[in-house]
């Protein structure tokens, strides 16, 4: 693919103003190269371009990258979605995935807006938490517009509303229309997954209004019942904690279950199980399930909770264990496209980088591979952008070579080059 080409593929893809088409293609062309940093002044070296205009930029233009992240969604989406083969019946009896989880973007200034102190791993981390709620279709990874968690004292400043995470997550299930995205789909296809940071009623609710499925982990303390006592007990008593339910259910078996290994060397894993159909507490009847490796230390059991009651038991751990993609997205948006190199005063740009760095994602994964030599992970595709952008320079030789007085020029060019390094 020759860089011309390149160029226009990615404008077709973006709707930009003609006045900022330079910037941002030379901005997202750099997120999508395999770099040491990817920063402000890295971009600025990399393109010719002066280190404020990219600051400028990022910071009065938020909106337009939220605007063509949106639309970069929906696209991918609805591709994706119509490539879905209805007439094969799948081991899981749903299609899409709708996976919920936050990640921590680090402080990498002093002086920065909306930074606070998280909770994070083992320690605290000083930075922005952004919520990510990303779209897995033919086993395919589509992020969507992430929700940023914005402090008081910010709130304050800019008269916003302010909201905790769990608040604000209920506010995106409520407001999101999925069939701008995917079309004319059934409710009973959708399916949502979360891990226990995630176990709340308000959330829990929302999802049913919204007639989908959940697939989510619960903390050991949340309270449940069995189906006899919430038949013969009034709504106040007879709840438990989660743990201890299952410890009191001991005529329930452990079942062996065997699911495909994501891992090429191992073509399957082995876990045990319980499950229970109980009531969950402020939300109404589930599938409980208490799940944990077979072949492995004690104190790594996971409780789920699932309002299809129709799906197996294996059919929900196969399904929680697609949850597991969202924290591959956040290692790869980390890894190779800086998703945390950025460094400026104002919120506002560090939005519009995160949201222009989902967009490089969605872009690098919707490039045509070569004919002869497909690829298909996030380095490879990195590794085939700069080989075009090598070619713009080859290009660029052959033609300056070929025109009349070229070898002289280019001579000329290099000893400038040459006395400009050593001076």
């Amino acid at each position: 693919m020759s860089f011309s080409y390149f160029n226009k593929w990615l404008l077709n893809h973006l709707d930009i103003k003609n006045r900022l088409k330079s910037i941002c293609i030379w901005y997202l062309i750099f997120l999508m190269l395999p770099t040491r940093k990817h920063t402000i002044e890295e971009a600025a070296k990399f393109s010719g371009l002066d280190k404020s205009q990219f600051s400028r930029w990022l910071k009065n233009h938020a909106g337009l990258a939220v605007y063509n992240l949106d639309e970069l969604s929906k696209k991918q989406a609805k591709q994706f979605y119509g490539l879905i083969d209805r007439s094969k019946k799948g081991v899981l009896p749903w299609t899409i995935f709708l996976l919920i989880d936050s990640t921590i973007h680090s402080r990498s200034t002093r002086h920065t807006d909306n930074a606070k102190r998280f909770n994070h791993g083992k320690g605290f981390v000083i930075g922005h938490q952004w919520t990510n709620v990303v779209l897995v279709i033919n086993d395919k990874i589509i992020p969507l517009a992430p929700i940023a968690f914005y402090t008081k004292k910010y709130c304050r400043k800019h008269k916003l509303t302010y909201q905790t995470e769990n608040d604000a997550v209920v506010n995106y299930i409520e407001k999101i229309n999925l069939e701008k995205y995917l079309g004319p789909h059934h409710s009973n296809d959708v399916i949502v997954l979360a891990d226990s940071g995630y176990d709340d009623k308000k959330i829990q609710q929302a999802i049913e209004n919204k007639k989908w499925t959940y697939v989510i982990a619960l903390k050991k303390n949340r309270c449940v019942r069995s189906e006899k006592s919430h038949e013969t007990m009034p709504m106040s008593r007879g709840w438990s904690q989660v743990e201890s339910f299952f410890k009191n259910q001991r005529r329930v078996k452990w079942v062996t279950v065997w699911v495909p290994s994501s891992n090429p060397n191992k073509k399957r894993m082995e876990f045990r199980l319980r499950q229970i159909t109980a009531y969950l507490r402020y939300v109404g009847k589930v599938q409980l399930i208490c799940s944990e490796y077979k072949k492995r230390p004690k104190g790594r059991r996971k409780y789920l909770a699932c309002n299809d009651l129709n799906a197996t038991p294996r059919q929900i751990l196969m399904a929680y264990r697609v949850r597991w993609k969202i924290e591959i997205f956040h290692k790869e948006v980390k890894m190779f496209l800086g998703f945390q190199e950025v460094a400026s005063k104002h919120f506002d740009s560090i939005s519009a980088h995160v949201h222009w760095v989902y967009c490089a994602y969605i872009l690098l994964q919707a490039l045509p591979s070569p004919r002869d030599n497909p690829i298909n992970t996030v380095a490879q595709k990195q590794q085939y952008v700069r080989a075009i952008i090598a070619g713009k320079e080859r290009t660029r030789i052959i033609q300056l070579l070929t025109q009349f007085n070229g070898v002289e020029r280019y001579k000329i060019e290099l000893r400038t080059a040459q006395e400009a390094i050593y001076t």
